[in-house]
């Protein structure tokens, strides 16, 4: 506390410390980045859509432990919404696992990175609501790194089918963020969270003989790394929960938006190289996360009601998160 007049007066001089609670933060975008290579090191050994069931189905039956207490509350509204966001979460992180087989870990991360500026293009064609400039911008900026990254052809932008598979599934995760929007504040967190992971889980191992994907011998390889990032979801969530209570949305963006640099480190330290047109693209998807979401508000929202990610323009992102 200040007791002098002097120092009442005094200019404050900018921190460069980090809080408990935006080291937390800090620490969990770096574990979303990594997870990235995990997958694709992980899908080596096992079907896309087994994996997938297996990392939410865990994630799913953790979060039953944490909410048990609430579930006897469920309601219809609850149950659709959870199981409305549990389709987008099999259709984008089923895709996103599916791309991370042909493509590396450090080029799917940057391109999962453009669900954000999509989020405002999406509630411009479903709810009609004209985005600001700033999602404009970020998204042209976006796009612009899109080009960069995947390498301009003689004839336009050309992408790899793991990398098409890639930008399809960005599309969910953001459909993924909007009706998490559209149902925030009206249900239940707790109770929404344990139905979408079930759910998203359910579909995946579902679809697994649907897509005639052949059930991999065991291995140790792909198992933990489905159960650990499936009981890792969970945690995280609550640690993102925790911090979010004293770290502003715009704080936290600027945060969350280090997860694709996090995963190209990670991609790097593992061997992929990217080429210089490529790094310069991957740094205007970033520009373009920040551009679109830094933008100013009325007001901000603190914390966070969700599951895999969060209601349109607050920092949060969904449980299940990330790859």
């Amino acid at each position: 506390m200040l007791h002098s007049a002097d120092s009442a007066t005094a200019p404050r001089r900018p921190s460069l410390r980090f809080s408990r609670q935006e080291l937390a933060l800090v620490g969990v975008t770096a574990v979303w980045g990594a997870t990235f290579l995990v997958v694709h090191l992980a899908v080596q050994h096992s079907g896309p859509l087994l994996f997938v069931g297996v990392r939410f189905l865990t994630a799913g039956l953790v979060s039953l432990v944490v909410f048990r207490r609430t579930l006897h509350g469920l309601t219809r509204r609850e149950l659709a919404a959870g199981a409305a966001i549990g389709v987008t979460i099999f259709l984008g992180y089923g895709l996103q696992t599916v791309g991370l087989q042909t493509i590396p870990s450090s080029t799917s991360a940057f391109l999962t990175a453009l669900y954000v500026p999509i989020v405002p293009l999406l509630q411009w064609a479903v709810f009609r609501r004209p985005p600001a400039p700033a999602a404009l911008a970020g998204v042209a900026l976006a796009f612009g790194g899109l080009v960069l990254l995947a390498g301009p052809g003689a004839t336009g932008l050309t992408l790899s089918a793991g990398e098409v598979v890639t930008l399809v599934s960005t599309v969910a995760i953001a459909a993924e963020i909007v009706l998490i929007g559209r149902f925030a504040g009206t249900v239940d967190l707790g109770r929404v969270t344990v139905v979408q992971l079930l759910v998203g889980g359910g579909l995946s191992l579902a679809a697994v003989p649907v897509a005639g994907e052949a059930v991999p011998p065991f291995s140790w390889a792909w198992l933990l790394a489905a159960v650990g990032l499936g009981a890792a979801s969970c945690l995280i969530q609550v640690t993102m929960n925790w911090a979010q209570q004293s770290v502003s949305p715009t704080r936290a963006t600027v945060i969350y938006a280090g997860e694709p640099v996090w995963g190209g480190i990670v991609g790097r330290l593992a061997g992929d190289r990217l080429p210089g047109l490529a790094v310069a693209g991957a740094a205007l998807i970033v520009a373009g996360v920040l551009v679109s979401e830094l933008k100013p508000r009325p007001r901000e929202r603190r914390g966070r009601w969700r599951g895999d990610r969060p209601a349109p323009g607050t920092a949060a992102r969904p449980v299940g998160e990330p790859s």
